[in-house]
């Protein structure tokens, strides 16, 4: 990469996390569902996931991993001027959740605004932000991704309602100058990518436009998996290529946790050690957009990510939607 002075770095300050207060194991949805924890683990290493109560919202568990992430990038509500929620479950049609998530934390200037992406919607969200920051429009950032899932899954459905679960994590990015090389701390590139033609494979089969409901996700697991492993990995290639990396330069791997045997697919097509993924999926289920943040939080605070490592994140989302992100923690 050549060389530039003064150029400006989305740069990580801090990172928050928060699931719901009920944690269901695969033991107790083989009371309800027609299901087995065997069954479950064997297809996708999850063993548990969290809930949402009534009283816990897409909103207010984005509210309270913003405000762990901007405990620890000692920042206060005067400090952000750009708020970007990822999700596919708002509270309400509108307003955004992130604008809920302003009120709730006492920020009263700047801009707040959701993007949707499903599963992809954290990557989609730090590039967004990324752009924002390094135009030198906004200072400091608050990116979230944010679900409850739960509201959406059909349960009678064995095959989808065991896979996902709520959740909500959060990054603080700070605009820095930085020399303009892969030393420097911050976002070092992004790589997005869509195709509506597969929106049956992974959709919702509601909306107020159509069904006037929110619906219920249905899946074509297959077709998902096929995908995802065979698609996915063209955006970390060019991430990489892009940046003037490798692989091998990699400190961590931290995927979208949906499925332990797409995660390791992925990492064994572009020769990442099994050393290198963060892996939280066995603990949270696919919580979507919040997936990659709850990852990001679980390694930062056992002490895996340090200032300095090169992390890639990357996800497979409904439409369908992927992307990677390079960072220098």
């Amino acid at each position: 990469m050549t060389q530039q002075t003064n150029k400006l770095r989305s740069v990580v300050k801090g990172v928050g996390a928060a699931l719901p207060r009920r944690c269901v194991t695969n033991r107790e949805l083989e009371k309800t569902v027609d299901t087995s924890d065997e069954w479950i683990v064997q297809r996708t290493g999850i063993t548990q996931r969290y809930i949402a109560d009534k009283d816990e919202t897409t909103s207010s568990l984005g509210a309270a991993a913003a405000r762990l992430a901007m405990a620890r990038a000692g920042c206060g509500p005067e400090d952000i001027d750009l708020i970007i929620c990822a999700t596919s479950t708002p509270d309400l049609t509108f307003p955004s959740v992130a604008t809920m998530i302003q009120a709730e934390l006492g920020i009263h200037g700047g801009v707040a605004f959701d993007l949707q992406a499903v599963c992809a919607g954290f990557v989609f969200a730090v590039a967004t932000a990324d752009k924002f920051l390094t135009s030198g429009s906004h200072r400091r950032a608050l990116v979230i991704g944010s679900e409850t899932f739960s509201r959406i899954m059909d349960w009678n459905d064995r095959t989808t309602c065991v896979l996902f679960g709520d959740g909500a994590g959060a990054l603080v990015l700070e605009a820095q100058s930085g020399r303009g090389s892969n030393a420097d701390r911050g976002v070092l590139t992004t790589k997005l990518r869509s195709d509506g033609r597969h929106r049956s494979k992974l959709f919702v089969d509601g909306g107020p436009s159509t069904t006037q409901t929110a619906g219920f996700l249905r899946m074509e697991g297959k077709e998902v998996f096929r995908f995802a492993v065979g698609h996915v990995t063209d955006v970390m290639t060019d991430a990489f290529a892009e940046a003037g990396l490798t692989a091998e330069e990699l400190d961590w791997f931290v995927p979208h946790q949906a499925n332990q045997r797409i995660i390791d697919a992925s990492a064994q097509k572009l020769g990442i050690a099994p050393q290198k993924v963060v892996k939280t999926v066995q603990w949270h289920g696919n919580t979507s957009a919040a997936s990659i943040p709850l990852a990001l939080n679980a390694a930062f605070e056992d002490g895996r990510i340090k200032p300095g490592d090169l992390v890639m994140i990357e996800a497979i989302g409904g439409g369908f939607t992927w992307g990677a992100a390079l960072i220098r923690w």
